[in-house]
């Protein structure tokens, strides 16, 4: 049984791993990676390959920049031609990046069977791109495997079959339980725990907005007197940095190791950090600001506060069972939040049902009992 395996964007990588990692211990399955080349550089791509011990892809379609239309259809070309020399079985594609939606729709239309892990989750704002990707991935999927109950009853709601519908748990956090120990010793950050905040920020609803993007650098630089910032920043958020005339805002620093970081009250511009060094300087922050939907299942697991600076989203589970609190673009709110954390108010937040590190097993098993 050849099962195609795609991944395209840095959060792709921490949810196909498990999945390779099990269908290799079945005779029966024969997994090929395939890389679409959404995200082509070393800090958000190679460097995550070394980490989780990802093998090189059998495939890779060389698929770079270009808008959101044009990495689309590029990807549906390439993927097309391979999809047709090689003949797969299966489609397996994961979270919500444009390579999820090109290769579904590829899969679709060449009538291949098609899994989405990480089905049905839902920010009900059609203005994110990614909530596109997941609608229509969806509607595609003959096999949606699901993180929580709530995934479940979105897809139930939009008509999809309940036999389709299958809940696993979070193959991410599969990733995180597996390398969390080796993060802690191999990854070894010599700053002191819970001495500094963390923040990402990279959708373009906060970065490529001149007037969001500066009201919630004043929340930060506010709260960066408090307690120091460390900002892991995307290119493209360095680059909105650099546009807006806001480098005066933050400290730049040239770091060969995070451990040469002069933690003093600022706001520290990193570039992205290696899986294992990113999990180590999470798993001891204070508490962590982000839009990144990955990192609020993290921190939930982690036990770290969590402010989501979106006005929605999809992983509403951290919210109801963790440690997140949705703040929005609210700088007041956000400084807030932050308070009440500093001294001691934050929630407590429960790990989610089947968020116990066998996802990927559970998955691997129903689609060898239905293939």
């Amino acid at each position: 049984m050849k099962i195609f395996n795609v991944v395209g964007a840095r959060p792709n990588f921490m949810k196909i791993s498990p999945l390779l990692q099990e269908m290799k211990k079945h005779r029966t399955i024969k997994p090929l990676l395939i890389h679409t080349g959404q995200h082509f550089d070393n800090n958000m791509s190679d460097v995550f390959f070394r980490d989780l011990k990802i093998p090189k892809p059998d495939i890779h379609l060389g698929v770079s920049t270009g808008t959101q239309a044009e990495q689309t259809a590029k990807i549906m070309v390439n993927f097309e031609k391979t999809c047709l020399k090689e003949r797969p079985d299966l489609v397996v594609v994961v979270g919500d990046v444009n390579s999820t939606l090109a290769c579904s729709l590829t899969a679709a239309k060449l009538c291949i069977p098609l899994a989405h892990v990480e089905a049905g989750l839902r920010s009900f704002d059609r203005t994110m791109p990614e909530e596109i990707n997941r609608v229509i991935t969806d509607a595609l999927s003959n096999f949606l495997f699901t993180t929580c109950k709530d995934a479940d009853r979105n897809l139930l709601k939009e008509g999809i079959p309940k036999k389709k519908i299958h809940f696993v748990g979070n193959v991410m956090i599969d990733t995180l339980l597996k390398f969390k120990s080796v993060a802690m010793n191999r990854a070894e950050i010599k700053i002191k725990k819970n001495s500094y905040a963390i923040v990402t920020l990279h959708r373009p609803s906060n970065v490529d907005n001149e007037d969001i993007f500066k009201n919630l650098l004043e929340a930060l630089v506010r709260i960066s007197k408090t307690i120091p910032i460390i900002f892991p920043a995307h290119p493209r958020t360095q680059k909105q940095i650099k546009a807006f005339d806001c480098e005066d805002s933050f400290d730049f620093s040239k770091l060969t190791s995070i451990n040469s970081l002069n933690l003093r009250k600022s706001i520290h511009i990193l570039n992205p950090l290696p899986y294992l060094e990113f999990l180590n300087l999470m798993s001891n922050a204070r508490l962590v600001f982000t839009d990144s939907g990955g990192i609020q299942e993290e921190t939930t697991i982690l036990g770290i506060p969590c402010l989501t600076i979106r006005e929605n989203t999809e992983r509403s589970i951290t919210i109801k069972k963790g440690t997140n609190i949705l703040v929005g673009t609210d700088s007041r709110k956000i400084i807030m939040e932050t308070q009440n954390i500093l001294s001691g108010k934050n929630k407590s937040g429960k790990i989610p049902r089947l968020w116990d590190g066998k996802a990927a097993e559970r998955i691997v098993k129903i689609l060898l009992k239905r293939l």
